[in-house]
């Protein structure tokens, strides 16, 4: 498999300075990303770096507890495209969620995806039980989104491959599964891929990329 094209090159530490963002979107056009993946501030910055490569630009909605309103979250995706964004990454309102409140859940999908990009919806799987994680999956689906997201990597919990198992079991080939959180090695993204995982987000993606040709060598 080429791993960098399943690869969402992310940086989203707080710390993060322009020199850091200049150098993960180098990285991006060098390595193929799929994406590179920063915070709403950096943006445009990254959208003027990456401009006339395939490589997309990625943000974050509702980053990382999901708990901001359905207006804020829709404010956020719709300035997030006007300033370069592809992708977005939003946190699915769990506490919502585990109050069965469905149709919000959905629709506020509904409403952030009406921005124009590619979305995927975390649902903090670390947060959910089995039961919570296959309705967070519908609803998701029903919301008419791109992917299903594990984790935000601020949470309890990070990518596994049961979890990746469990929502493509749910989600089957109609859309996107996308594990992140705690892949730092080229070993664990091979087996989230044969889980089912079609998108990859992680940190450390030039070590990755680095690991599978020395693999593939060996």
């Amino acid at each position: 498999m080429n791993v960098a094209r399943l690869i969402d090159s992310t940086l989203l530490r707080p710390d993060a300075t322009p020199r850091a963002i200049q150098q993960i979107c180098r990285e991006g056009m060098e390595y193929g990303f799929a994406s590179v993946c920063v915070n709403p501030a950096w943006v445009s910055l990254a959208a003027s770096l990456l401009k006339g490569s395939p490589v997309n630009v990625c943000t974050v909605v509702g980053f990382p507890l999901g708990a901001s309103t359905a207006k804020v979250k829709v404010f956020e995706a719709e300035d997030a495209v006007s300033n370069g964004a592809g992708e977005l990454d939003m946190v699915m309102n769990i506490g919502a969620l585990k109050a069965g409140n469905s149709d919000s859940v959905a629709m506020e999908i509904r409403d952030v995806l009406k921005s124009g990009a590619l979305l995927k919806v975390i649902i903090e799987t670390g947060l959910l039980s089995e039961e919570e994680k296959v309705r967070a999956c519908h609803l998701v689906e029903d919301g008419g989104a791109h992917f299903v997201k594990t984790c935000t990597g601020f949470g309890p919990g990070q990518a596994t491959e049961d979890d990746v198992r469990l929502i493509r079991s749910v989600v089957g080939d109609r859309i996107g599964v996308k594990a992140s959180g705690g892949i730092r090695d080229y070993a664990t993204v091979k087996s989230l891929v044969r889980a089912g995982a079609t998108r990859v987000g992680t940190s450390t993606a030039v070590k990755i990329v680095k690991e599978e040709t020395e693999f593939d060598e060996d």
